[in-house]
């Protein structure tokens, strides 16, 4: 049975890529820092689904929760799939960066790459022992494009986006996957730009991408989900940016 263990996974994306997983049967350790949602999602998983799912609840900043969410994905029997999906802004609503205060950017920054690289070293030694380790990290379009208030949190996903390809380049034998999902109707979006109510794409309609990548294993690189979801088999790695 494959296991796979997903950050911010009580809501947005997290829990979309959560309910796709299971209802391939994968076995799952979900985190969120707000017990109510997670639990919340983990009970309708295992309802929906009958996989065996392993909530806990705590901040991945917090070293002890990492390594918490290291030995449950053991206990399940291993590591097929990490997803670092955990996000901070920095700011909410986003800002200018002369108004961006520097503890925002470390927020933005201890959460989106330092947290990632934590939890990366705390269940590495399952993901090499997986017959098709692979990490996904999720980016942002924010990570390769300059716009205006979202330059703390880009900055922080392009730190992930290079973390993530050099990850890729140490361990040759896993797939590493950095995915910007492009713009989506989530929490995190609605605190960014409170002001933009113009239609995004439910969460649940990006997942497929995340699930093509599994099924095809491309590459190791950075891929749009968009493109991702145009291209056909055979040419996957046209959704790739690098």
């Amino acid at each position: 049975m494959s296991v796979a263990l997903i950050t911010g996974a009580s809501k947005g994306l997290g829990r979309a890529l959560g309910d796709a997983l299971a209802a391939r049967g994968w076995d799952l350790v979900l985190d969120a820092r707000t017990a109510g949602a997670l639990e919340e999602t983990a009970t309708e998983l295992r309802g929906r689904y009958g996989t065996r799912v392993v909530a806990l609840t705590g901040d991945v900043t917090d070293a002890g929760h990492r390594a918490e969410l290291a030995v449950a994905a053991g206990a399940l029997g291993g590591l097929d799939l990490l997803v670092s999906n955990a996000s901070a802004l920095g700011a909410e609503p986003l800002v200018r960066l002369d108004a961006l205060a520097p503890a925002g950017l470390r927020q933005a920054l201890e959460t989106n790459v330092v947290a990632a690289l934590g939890l990366l070293q705390e269940t590495l030694p399952l993901l090499r022992s997986a017959a098709a380790g692979a990490v996904v990290v999720v980016s942002s379009d924010a990570a390769a494009e300059a716009y205006p208030t979202w330059g703390g949190y880009g900055a922080s996903k392009a730190a992930l986006d290079q973390l993530a390809a050099v990850l890729a380049a140490e361990e040759p034998q896993l797939r590493v996957w950095s995915v910007d999902p492009g713009d989506m109707r989530t929490a995190l979006y609605a605190a960014a730009v409170p002001d933009d109510d113009s239609p995004r794409p439910d969460p649940a309609d990006v997942a497929p991408a995340f699930l093509r990548l599994l099924d095809l294993r491309p590459p190791s690189g950075r891929y749009a989900a968009p493109a991702l979801l145009r291209t056909a088999g055979a040419d996957i790695t046209a959704g790739a940016e690098r």
